[in-house]
């Protein structure tokens, strides 16, 4: 059998082994999340390898685009004749996985009436089988679940079951998109690239130092998905010369991009905004940070304005950023929970813009 192995060096893929570790040592459910292409089932399949279940199946399924009563059948097979189509009995994924793992791809996307039935499962072990009047015995299944939704914010607008959610949540990993992390991209990008030579029988092209450039300096909004499609596009369009130019890469790699003039860090202009236009960090920063329109790295841009702003005061911070006074704990909570929290000490000798000499109260 192959084995799964992960690719990188950087010290955020370093981190997902660590959890990747912890998870396979135990039993417990897993809930990945993280944008899509950046690998979830891949992380599912090691949890599963390195753990005592190895030896047994590792069942994927997708919830996304199943009309719920395909989706049932899937999950918890039907018997013959139960509907229009149903020619033989047949089990369903879960009995596939028993004494396994089943990992449950794009979870967000399942209906509320499966989520209840999914639930039941989680909490019993019984399934019943479409068309069925009885349950089956138990069954012994882990269950790892995936999407690249904000469940938060779906709970929160009755989307998706609470529940549920904290089942499902026993053990959380995130996986980083691409950009994230680009010193994977060489290793990467080798790997692919040998991979899809070897199946094509082609040379392993050379990519020019410029092209290369591109290719590290790219935001992969695919993520990994998309440079695995590039690397084959690189190897079956390598030509006679085996070198692969920008004029080779593909258009939204290669453009040349303008160079934008100089301008205030983005952090500072949206502090501005915040400060002079009255908008919410809620509405402003929060939201699009949940929609994945603001990486972690500018929501800490804009945080660390704010404390030179306030001189390290996060309650001071929470009325600059035009919140009630009593979202200061929820406010903190987001920042740790998402990795945006910054430290204060640092900016406590800090004056403000324009010298104002501001109050240096406890954060």
């Amino acid at each position: 059998m192959e084995t799964t192995t992960m690719l990188g060096a950087s010290a955020a893929m370093r981190a997902v082994e660590r959890e990747i570790a912890m998870a396979a040592g135990c039993g417990a459910k897993v809930l990945i999340t993280g944008e899509s292409g950046v690998g979830k089932e891949l992380v599912a399949r090691l949890i599963h390898e390195k753990g005592h279940r190895s030896s047994a199946p590792f069942v994927p399924m997708n919830c996304a685009g199943l009309p719920d009563a395909l989706l049932e059948s899937e999950l918890f097979g039907h018997l013959r004749g139960s509907f229009t189509g149903a020619y033989r009995d047949k089990r369903g994924r879960l009995e596939a996985a028993h004494k396994g793992t089943i990992f449950m791809d794009e979870i967000g996307e399942m209906s509320l009436r499966m989520q209840a039935m999914l639930l039941r499962f989680l909490e019993t072990g019984e399934i019943q089988r479409v068309g069925a009047d009885r349950s089956m015995p138990p069954l012994d299944v882990r269950v790892i679940a995936a999407t690249h939704r904000d469940l938060v914010a779906k709970v929160t607008d009755q989307s998706f079951r609470e529940d549920l959610f904290y089942r499902l949540k026993v053990m959380h990993i995130d996986v980083p998109p691409l950009r994230d992390r680009r010193d994977d991209i060489p290793c990467l990008l080798r790997h692919f690239l040998s991979t899809f030579s070897n199946m094509h029988r082609l040379p392993i092209p050379e990519i020019v130092p410029d092209a290369l450039e591109r290719l590290l300096t790219y935001d992969w909004p695919g993520n990994v998905r998309e440079l695995k499609n590039v690397a084959e596009r690189l190897v079956v369009s390598g030509g006679t010369s085996g070198l692969v130019g920008v004029g080779s890469l593909p258009t939204e790699i290669g453009q040349v991009r303008r160079q934008a003039p100089p301008s205030q860090p983005m952090g500072e202009r949206r502090l501005n905004r915040l400060l002079t236009e009255g908008l919410s960090f809620w509405s402003e920063i929060h939201e699009p940070f949940m929609k994945r329109d603001l990486t972690r790295e500018d929501v800490r841009q804009i945080v660390q304005a704010g404390l030179t702003y306030t001189r390290g005061n996060y309650k001071m911070l929470v009325r600059a950023f035009n919140m009630p006074e009593h979202d200061y704990k929820r406010f903190l909570s987001f920042l740790r929970t998402h990795g945006c929290h910054v430290s204060y000490q640092s900016f406590r000798m800090v004056k403000a813009p324009g010298g104002a000499d501001l109050p240096a109260a406890c954060a």
